[in-house]
Order: structure tokens, then C-alpha cells, then sequence
């Protein structure tokens, strides 16, 4: 873990953070930490609990860079790690912290819940990470939601059907046989989903329990492995929606145009407001047929605008 802060040229910055430390107040920290944030103007999202802060910020280089000085200044937060990118702009439309039970929810009872300074699994740089890929009886397991894992995820690693991440304790226990015996290694984004995915499999009687230290984005930014063997993009949660993680000959794109079958790596929505799905469709359909999961979409939308406009015509 390293406190410095980098140079970068760049006139943005995106943080993705967490630490999990006990916090006596939290809702005189997030008040606190809302007015540290806007004297600086950041923009993200920031959940304070009783068990630490997970959050993703953006804003200019000078401001990211004295609010990163300013936590590392706090007796709390002095050993907080940062994953940052650079940004051409904010990447969050405005600022929004909240207080929560839990930083991350795994969805167990309060006698059942995971401390990750208690119980956790083993951590892996990078480098190590790899390397413990190419062995033998080695179970991969991505810590996300199936929508993130569908962007972009490790080679051969089990993806479970998980649309929440508190679905992942029953997961693990109705396919507990498939990792009997096997050498367990987690991944989630920036790390902090497997502090708890991967003290609950210990918990639940597996000892040969790993985390990627730091998560999909520092393996991205390794010097060494570069990213490599992780297939597509990464899914972050803010404007940018996706970010680029292999930089090797390693790298490819995963995921296909809904229609045409055509590579495409860019997410978006499904225009009828009440689908919203996460999609993928290329430029050429979007233009031909526009941004909807298919034809029952495209149709039940026209029909509810059709129908708005009757609404506002006999209004008049």
C-alpha cells in the first residue's frame, strides 16, 4: 500500500476508495466529510457506516489530490489506499453520501456478518494473483453482480447469476461442491466486495481462501501483468460506465451487439423507461432500429407515447 500521490496531467481525477475502520459517529463523520467534499467541489457517491467508508469521487487533479492529503492526514483513514484514474471532466453528475448499516451488504444477520480485520482471505498482489491462475484445482470466482461480469471478467472464472450482491451467500452455499478441495480465488472491482466474500468463505469451513489485493482496477494498473488475461472491460459505477483493463496481446472484447452479433463493448439502456435493461447495441442498429432490447420494447414505448400524446391533446 502506498500513500503517495501521483502526478498526473491530466485536468481530472476519478478515486475509488474504501477502508474498513470502526467509526463511532457516522453521521457526524458524513456531515464532516460532506462539507471536506464540497469546500473541494467533488462530485460521487461516499456510504459511511459503523464498520468504514467505501466511495468513488471526482473532480480537478489539485482538488482530488489535497482531498486524498486531507484523509491520509486523518488518524482513521492515514493508511487509505486509492486506485486513480485520470478524467477529462467530473464523472459523477453531483455529490451523494449516505449512512448505512453496512459499506458493502452481504445480506447476513448481525451475529452472521463479516469484519474483515477479524476473519478474510489471504491477499494476492497482482503478479501473484496471476501466477496462482495458471495452477491446477484453482477456482476463480468474481465477487460482482452479473451484469458487471458480463462487461468484462477473468478467463475462465465462474461468474454466478447474481444480480445483488447479498444473493451470494446462498449462491455459495448451494454450489459449496463445486469448490470443495480447491484452491479459492475472489476478484471483485476495487477490492472491497471480497474483504467480506472472501471472510465468508472461510467462515463457512474452506481455508485456501485468496483476494486480489485491490481488485480489477489495480490489476489493470500493474506494471507487471498489465491487465492480462482479464477478457472485456471493466464496469465502474459512474458516467464513464466502462474502463479498459488489459494492455496486453491478451486483450479482447466479450460482448456482442444484441442484434447483429457484432462486437460491441459499450453498455446502454433500453430506451422504454420501464425496461431500462443494461444492453449492448452497436452504432449501426441503434441508428436502424434505435436503442431498444427488441421489438416488444420498441413497441410497447411508441404505444405509451402515442398515448400520452391523446392524453395532453384532450388536456388542451
Amino acid at each position: 500500500m502506498s500513500n503517495e500521490i501521483p502526478d498526473s496531467e491530466s485536468p481530472y481525477q476519478v478515486l475509488l476508495y474504501y477502508r474498513y475502520v470502526p467509526i463511532e459517529d457516522p453521521e457526524a463523520y458524513a456531515k464532516e466529510h460532506r462539507a471536506l467534499c464540497e469546500s473541494l467541489s467533488l462530485r460521487g457517491r461516499i456510504i459511511v457506516g459503523d464498520e468504514g467508508i467505501n466511495g468513488t469521487v471526482s473532480g480537478t487533479t489539485a482538488e482530488t489530490n489535497r482531498y486524498m492529503e486531507s484523509m491520509h492526514g486523518d488518524p482513521l483513514t492515514t493508511e487509505m489506499e486509492f486506485k486513480v484514474d485520470p478524467a477529462g471532466e467530473h464523472t459523477f453528475p453531483k455529490l451523494s453520501i449516505k449512512v448505512r448499516e453496512e459499506i458493502v451488504t452481504l445480506g447476513l444477520d448481525e451475529s452472521t456478518d463479516i469484519d474483515p480485520n477479524e476473519i478474510t482471505g489471504e491477499r494476492l498482489s497482482p503478479r501473484e494473483f496471476y501466477e496462482a491462475m495458471q495452477q491446477e484445482d484453482v477456482v476463480v470466482i468474481d465477487g460482482r453482480n452479473d451484469y458487471e461480469a458480463e462487461l468484462g471478467h477473468f478467463k475462465g472464472a465462474i461468474c454466478p447469476p447474481i444480480g445483488n450482491f447479498r444473493e451470494f451467500p446462498d449462491w455459495l452455499r448451494e454450489n459449496a461442491s463445486q469448490l470443495e478441495g480447491k484452491k479459492i480465488l475472489t476478484y471483485c472491482t476495487g477490492g472491497i466486495r471480497c474483504e467480506k466474500l472472501s471472510g465468508f468463505l472461510r467462515k463457512e469451513g474452506f481455508e485456501d481462501v485468496y483476494q486480489l489485493d485491490g481488485g480489477i482496477v489495480k490489476y489493470g494498473k500493474d506494471p507487471e501483468v498489465q491487465g492480462r488475461d482479464f477478457e472485456g472491460l471493466c464496469y465502474v459505477f459512474d458516467q464513464r460506465v466502462e474502463v479498459e483493463v488489459n494492455r496486453t496481446e491478451t486483450r479482447k472484447i466479450i460482448t456482442h451487439c444484441r442484434h447483429c452479433g457484432v462486437e460491441q463493448p459499450h453498455y446502454g439502456n433500453c430506451r422504454w423507461p420501464s425496461c431500462n435493461e443494461q444492453i449492448f447495441v452497436c452504432p449501426d442498429c441503434r441508428e436502424k432500429q434505435s436503442l431498444y432490447c427488441g421489438a416488444s420494447c420498441r413497441e410497447a414505448h411508441g404505444k405509451e407515447l402515442v398515448a400520452k400524446q391523446v392524453a395532453a391533446s384532450q388536456v388542451e
